[in-house]
């Protein structure tokens, strides 16, 4: 699967009664079925609407991510926010979570043959980055089973969603990964085994959201603002069953995946708890266990939520789409 840039813009035209020109916001993602609502934004206009014209790239890592907002390369960053704090905590960047979105879709997946955590014990573990989001997940999965980081495992850290899937159909001692849609899917399908959902093992967690630069928020409240209110829309699109067969069509063509999987993928995000937050609200008790999650996982003090979040922005969105 390639993942080479993906550039996409709003239409030219905006409608009656928004912005008179629109604003460039460079977005980067991960390149999962849960980037549909950019897809479904653009093509039925909603960030038009609110005059912004959206650009998005995906990447192939959260650490080339986090590299890249700090340098100012895109404004807003959709992923785990778990990577904004580790931006803040680990490399002194300051930035904030603006938004939630999704609980994940993440499941923990075995390879071929696997049945067990138990089979996991010297073989590795495939992640992204080893200390954020789902590396910190699955350390804790397995720590609950009696597995400890570099005793009873080691570490491959691979990069973003469709390497780990790679490494996983690959083999050797690749033996377990977290994965999300559509990967967590096609894993399955190739014969590798699902021993739960991350949120059943582990509990509510705020997985996805969006943050931005702190002092790009404070310059351009407005810009954000509308972006927010047109994510929004179009994540209220995605969810309304009434577009089920349309946005499995998006979900074919634009993320390459068969029908089946398109199928499963959509009906999987839109399962309350389990797939997209309603609005993209944050999910209060999701992200209390983020911060719980890397305290315990990665030590240090007890943190406040209210040093990484700012939604103030968020609320003014959903007072712009209420108008």
């Amino acid at each position: 699967m390639s993942l080479t840039r993906v550039a996409t813009a709003a239409a030219l035209t905006l409608l009656a009664g928004s912005a008179k020109a629109e604003d460039l916001i460079r977005l980067n993602t991960f390149p999962t079925a849960r980037s549909l609502p950019f897809f479904v934004g653009v093509e039925k206009g909603f960030f038009a609407k609110q005059g912004i014209k959206l650009e998005f790239e995906f990447t192939e890592s959260s650490k080339a991510q986090r590299e890249g907002l700090a340098n100012g390369k895109f404004e807003v960053v959709h992923s785990a926010v778990d990577n904004a704090l580790a931006m803040i905590e680990v490399a002194k960047v300051d930035v904030v979570i603006v938004s939630g979105g999704d609980g994940g879709t993440n499941e923990f997946i075995v390879g071929k043959g696997l049945k067990s955590y138990a089979d996991i014990r010297g073989k590795a573990l495939v992640t992204d980055a080893p200390n954020t989001a789902y590396a910190l997940q699955a350390k804790k999965i397995l720590l609950k089973h009696g597995l400890k980081d570099g005793v009873d495992y080691r570490l491959n850290a691979v990069g973003a969603g469709p390497f780990r899937l790679k490494a996983m159909l690959e083999g050797g001692d690749n033996a377990a990964a977290i994965m999300n849609l559509p990967f967590s899917a096609q894993a399955i399908e190739a014969g590798m085994t699902s021993l739960g959902r991350t949120v059943d093992l582990l509990g509510p967690y705020q997985a996805g959201g969006a943050f931005v630069l702190r002092s790009w928020a404070k310059a351009h409240p407005d810009v954000l603002e509308r972006y927010l209110a047109g994510f929004v829309a179009s994540l209220r699109w995605v969810l309304d069953k009434s577009h089920r067969e349309e946005a499995i069509a998006l979900l074919m063509s634009k993320r390459n995946l068969s029908r089946s999987l398109a199928e499963r993928s959509y009906d999987l995000m839109i399962e309350p708890g389990f797939g997209f937050n309603p609005d993209a609200k944050l999910s209060t008790e999701g992200f209390d266990n983020v911060l719980k999650l890397r305290q315990e996982v990665e030590g240090g003090p007890t943190p406040d939520p209210a040093k990484y979040l700012d939604l103030s922005y968020y609320d003014r969105a959903l007072k712009r789409l209420a108008q």
